[in-house]
């Protein structure tokens, strides 16, 4: 098949829907965000997600199974090692990645600071050691504040986090660091899922972490469905954090947002224009702002919110163009960790001519959906995994 339509491809950063069976590998027995997140705040209230069939994935407090919903639906479990947005969107595009990336939970080794002080030439570093972003800023800010020392710190998942004040390193300055940290200090046997730059302002006793952050991951291992996309002439567009979990490869426009009402009102803007063309994006707040820091209520919040315009981004989808609906993984924000979380994702397939209410029950991988996309716009491959659904939906 070689549709003529688009694909609308959204992530719900950390919005998973059940532990996986492999869970327990992860300290992650019990872990359900959409579910615990629903308990947690009295049942959620997603009119829009519930009519597409959300509800008759898994039991969600508050989103009933729809009779008959409008959307194919089911859930899809990664095979790549970890739990980090890295391998999981790799995954969703074809990549499985049976290497786990190393983790430091007792911080980063001696050799490691002395490559990354020598290489930035930041002179010195604050912090190295796992811990909460907000946290280890309200405790070293003042001395990053004097000292000028970037604030490194890593968490469960594997990350080189940089915290700098805008006003003591630009963020011209913090991304140069990053970048050089991912090229020449995080490689080899230690080379991290993602370096991360964590930009915050305010004043001793009131900083607060703005929405310039940065991810700087490593480059694909492979073929993805996007490289396939764009060498066929496909438009390939990212909004949010995809351009950095691909290291921009395979993508024709770029569109960076600072939150999810940005992601939101691009996903509408760029699928109005119509066309022939694959747009992907992430919605990171679900994960920055709420799984991350424990926040069930704003979880909860964010989750309403998207729900309240999907109406509009299904207003976009004509003809045989398709929205697929998914996560990368799960963030749980009523377990003990503020760390990512091993679960199922959920998948929503919406077409306007396509077929309603099929289950496309429990997939065995994430990258079933990427070779679904492939399927679509006719640039299948074998070094793609996984198998496509798109016949159960078109």
């Amino acid at each position: 098949m070689s549709s003529a339509g688009k694909i609308v491809f959204i992530v719900l950063d950390s919005v998973g829907i059940g532990e996986a069976p492999d869970a327990s590998l992860y300290g992650d027995t019990g872990a359900n965000t959409l579910g615990n997140t629903a308990k947690a705040v009295g049942g959620l209230r997603l009119p829009a997600l519930q009519k597409l069939g959300l509800g008759n994935i898994a039991p969600i407090l508050g989103v009933a199974p729809a009779q008959s919903p409008d959307a194919c639906y089911g859930k899809m479990r990664e095979v790549s090692k970890g739990k980090d947005s890295t391998t999981g969107h790799w995954e969703l595009s074809g990549i499985v990645y049976e290497k786990d990336f190393p983790y430091y939970p007792k911080g980063f080794p001696p050799e490691v600071i002395k490559k990354f002080i020598s290489t930035t030439g930041s002179h010195g570093v604050l912090g190295n050691r796992p811990a909460s972003g907000t946290q280890i800023i309200e405790e070293l800010g003042d001395e990053h504040v004097r000292t000028g020392f970037p604030i490194v710190y890593t968490s469960g998942d594997s990350v080189f986090q940089i915290a700098a004040h805008e006003d003591v390193i630009p963020l011209k300055e913090l991304y140069r660091i990053c970048q050089t940290s991912r090229d020449e200090v995080l490689v080899g046997e230690h080379a991290v899922g993602r370096v991360i730059a964590r930009p915050f302002v305010g004043k001793s006793g009131h900083y607060v972490r703005t929405s310039n952050r940065r991810d700087f991951s490593l480059m694909p291992p492979g073929t993805t469905v996007i490289d396939l996309l764009h060498a066929k002439g496909v438009p390939t567009i990212s909004i949010g954090k995809i351009d950095d979990l691909f290291s921009g490869r395979g993508l024709s426009e770029k569109i960076h947002t600072h939150s999810n009402a940005e992601g939101i009102e691009e996903i509408i803007k760029q699928s109005a224009r119509g066309g022939h063309s694959f747009i992907m994006t992430n919605l990171v707040d679900f994960d920055m702002l709420y799984g991350h820091r424990q926040d069930a209520k704003g979880m909860a919040g964010a989750l309403e919110y998207f729900d309240a315009a999907l109406p509009r981004i299904l207003e976009t989808i004509q003809g045989d163009d398709l929205l697929l609906i998914t996560a990368d993984h799960g963030n749980d924000p009523t377990d003990n960790s503020t760390d990512h979380s091993r679960e199922y994702v959920p998948l929503l397939a919406y077409g306007r001519n396509g077929k309603k209410g099929v289950n496309l029950g429990v997939r065995s991988t994430f990258a079933d959906a990427g070779k679904t996309v492939a399927q679509y716009f006719g640039v299948d491959e074998p070094s793609l995994a996984g198998t496509s659904f798109l016949d159960s939906i078109v």
